[in-house]
């Protein structure tokens, strides 16, 4: 179905105005101020204190927790982070988690993803907030389970005041304390907002237009350090879109993931406990699942040549190998969870099926890097 024409949609004054007023004042103002009278130490560090804040508030909380529970965290956790989440100023967790669940549920859909790639950078970054989109409204029979909280209920009720508390009440109480009021405010309030509103739009429209896709190619979800680095690990974005319940985005070791880091960190401290996560060869399933549909489409307009014909065979061959390890592996898990109803968890870690699936996982990662040198042989045939 074609997308409603924006023309034809009522705009949205209040966030268009709250956009608008915000970013003009970070593009003058402050800078007037820094250069007429400059900024104290403790404004900067309060800025980069509270941008941070902000920030995980959303990834770790506002997406993580909330919309994906991807982990349990403790009532002052919680509470902190629908305290910065207001102060991030992007609507109630409530509504947040709504949108979002509706996003995951239909992602490109140009009718009903609230922002939909499909429709475009400017659209998916900030023009659908900027009118009434039927899209845009949040769908609260998807948080039936968040409406249970007492803590988001009180969040949900109270927004409005504790968005304007947070907004301006801290930086004024921190530029008093530090003897620079209106400082305080434009750069740890006003610049602080409209850098934390960016950097939480771009998983929404850059996290769908840059990068690669290693784990499907189903939807317009990209991986992309770069813009991990901007949105506090959010940048591995097709990852997150083929596995939205584990509590990492960046799931390798090296990849910048500072809420997955916080998160971990919490659960040491006790503050968050049964953190999700994949396992290992799914992730490594989906990896080359995503390889073999690649060369597929690359040999699917090759014919005739006896290397292009050998290539093929060893695509199918491969291909029977992958299938015959998913399906021993679906069995062995079958076999792991009849286990765990009759002995405790650490006997299976000892037994022999945990050593055949070790086995298996690493027979997966051996045929992922057979598969990127076959593709890259075949891209260098087929050119």
């Amino acid at each position: 179905m074609k997308p409603v024409q924006s023309e034809s949609v009522p705009l949205n004054w209040i966030t268009t105005a709250m956009f608008g007023l915000t970013f003009a004042v970070a593009a003058i103002v402050v800078p007037w101020y820094g250069f007429g009278h400059g900024y104290n130490a403790a404004t900067w560090i309060w800025f980069v204190v509270l941008v941070g804040a902000n920030g995980m508030a959303i990834t770790c909380g506002y997406h993580r927790l909330f919309a994906h529970a991807t982990y349990d965290a403790h009532p002052a956790l919680r509470f902190a982070y629908l305290l910065l989440g207001a102060m991030a100023l992007q609507n109630s967790a409530l509504v947040w988690s709504a949108g979002h669940r509706v996003h995951h549920r239909h992602i490109d859909d140009t009718e009903h993803d609230p922002y939909c790639a499909k429709l475009g950078f400017w659209f998916s970054h900030i023009g659908w907030m900027l009118r009434h989109y039927p899209s845009g409204e949040p769908d609260f029979r998807t948080v039936r389970d968040l409406e249970r909280d007492p803590l988001i209920r009180y969040q949900h009720r109270y927004y409005l005041p504790l968005a304007l508390g947070m907004n301006f009440g801290l930086p004024l109480l921190l530029g008093w304390a530090s003897g620079d009021m209106l400082g305080m405010f434009l750069l740890a309030g006003v610049l602080r907002l409209v850098i934390s509103h960016h950097v939480t739009f771009f998983i929404n429209s850059l996290a769908h237009i840059w990068g690669s896709q290693p784990y499907t190619e189903d939807n317009t979800a990209r991986d992309n350090a770069i813009v991990a680095l901007l949105t506090y690990g959010e940048g591995y974005h097709n990852f997150h879109h083929m596995f939205a319940h584990d509590y990492r985005n960046g799931v390798s070791v090296w990849h910048w993931d500072p809420s997955k880091w916080f998160i971990a960190f919490m659960s040491w401290l006790g503050l968050a406990r049964n953190l999700k996560r994949v396992p290992w060869f799914k992730i490594q399933r989906a990896l080359i699942d995503a390889q073999f549909r690649r060369v597929e489409r690359q040999l699917s307009t090759q014919t005739g040549r006896e290397q292009i014909e050998h290539l093929k065979r060893r695509v199918a061959e491969e291909y029977e190998v992958f299938c015959n390890a998913v399906t021993v592996w679906t069995h062995l898990r079958e076999q792991r969870l009849v286990d765990a109803k009759r002995v405790m968890l650490e006997r299976w870690e000892r037994s022999i099926l945990q050593s055949r699936l070790q086995e298996l996982e690493h027979g997966l990662k051996t045929q992922y890097q057979r598969m990127r040198v076959l593709g890259a042989q075949i891209a260098f045939t087929v050119a």
